[in-house]
């Protein structure tokens, strides 16, 4: 017997099916919430290897195709089979991988390592010292004893929440080394799955549109391929832009801290660098522990820090960020900062460096939704239209 699912009642009845499996599900998975965490802890945990694979293949997929289009263009090349040409670009590709983790492990890293020791180090040398200047002001502007007293409680709590945090930053650097180390395996694996992805890329994007067109009608499944064509291409834009950004930072903000002989360079210069990849608030997040860190050395050098800064985020915000990034986000900095806080809050620094551009995705399909039905109601699309 075929079902007429245009009737009425009768997809309301699904409908409202539907609503009770989903939940069902919920309040059994909320009932049952630590079995429901240790089995998708296990599934991610089988799935490691394919899940590191892949992110390894996303990455390393901008290299691959700059070698392809940029690179291999001269006609030896060109007459070459596709699986040759191909098989070049992969071997350039993971070779130019090796040698910037090289270069990182070699140079970069344990002097970030150093600085982090010395500074924990020296912390109570800066601390004493800066402790003596707030003194020495305090009393030259002949300030009462109680207000005297009340900041420097205030810059003894300040004191020890960073030396807190700085005290952590070896624990935290080991434990991620740790990490890193326990997960060797599952990293050579994701390594050669990784390979294995971006030899046969084609093919798994052309057998993931076949399966979409098998299940979906067609013009779900074109909605669908629409979707994941604009989820990678912003996804693809913003992270290989935001990449080759932070790295021009990073390397432009030690150059310029070397000129002006500022302390802990290198340490700096990967904060900036690295912090630089969150969106729009990165460089405040940045600067703000480097300003600290510097201040203990000198409060003079502390304050041409920010200067500095200013001037580095205004030409990355003015000039090169626009030639790299382009508009790849699209979407105001009202929303960037509540994708960062909703997205920072539920995953970390993971969802504040994959937030904004998830958010953008999702915008851009509620925006769709909403001019698509003003459209059919004949109304103008517009924000601007609908001002008083």
């Amino acid at each position: 017997m075929k079902i007429d699912w245009n009737k009425k009642y009768t997809t309301i009845a699904v409908y409202s099916f539907l609503v009770i499996c989903a939940s069902i599900a919920f309040f059994s998975i909320l009932n049952k919430i630590d079995e429901f965490t240790s089995t998708l802890g296990w599934i991610v945990s089988t799935l490691q290897p394919f899940i590191i694979g892949f992110v390894i293949a996303y990455l390393l997929n901008f290299i691959l195709s700059f070698y392809e289009k940029k690179v291999l263009v001269f006609d030896s090349i060109k007459n070459m089979k596709k699986k040759g040409k191909r098989g070049i670009a992969i071997l350039l590709t993971y070779i130019t991988a090796f040698i910037i983790l090289y270069l990182f492990t070699k140079f970069v890293l344990p002097q970030v390592v150093d600085s982090i020791a010395g500074l924990v180090n020296d912390v109570p040398t800066y601390v004493t010292n800066v402790t003596k200047l707030i003194e020495e002001i305090s009393a030259k502007i002949n300030l009462e004893s109680e207000y005297v007293g009340l900041a420097m409680d205030k810059w003894n709590d300040f004191v020890n929440y960073t030396i807190s945090i700085i005290t952590n930053l070896l624990p935290v650097l080991g434990e991620t080394v740790r990490v890193i180390l326990s997960s060797i395996w599952n990293i050579i694996l994701g390594i050669i799955i990784s390979i294995y992805l971006l030899i046969d890329k084609e093919n798994f994007c052309a057998l993931s549109k076949k399966i979409t067109y098998a299940i979906f009608s067609n013009e779900h499944a074109n909605v669908a391929v629409e979707l994941a064509h604009r989820t990678n291409d912003t996804f693809g834009k913003f992270l290989s832009g935001k990449i080759i950004d932070s790295a021009i930072i990073g390397v432009l903000t030690f150059i310029i801290l070397t000129v002006f002989k500022m302390p802990y360079t290198i340490l700096i210069s990967v904060i900036i660098g690295i912090t630089n990849i969150i969106p729009f608030f990165g460089p405040f997040f940045g600067a703000i522990p480097s300003f600290i860190i510097i201040m203990f050395v000198s409060p003079v050098k502390a304050l041409w820090f920010l200067v500095i800064i200013v001037v580095i985020q205004q030409l990355d915000g003015n000039i090169i960020g626009p030639k790299i990034l382009g508009d790849s986000i699209g979407i105001s900095a009202f929303w960037i900062l509540f994708s960062l806080l909703v997205a920072g809050k539920l995953l970390g620094l993971v969802g504040m460096i994959i937030g904004v551009p998830l958010f953008a995705i999702i915008y851009s399909i509620i925006k769709d939704i909403i001019e698509a039905k003003l459209n059919k109601k004949g109304l103008p699309e517009e924000t601007k239209d609908y001002i008083n």
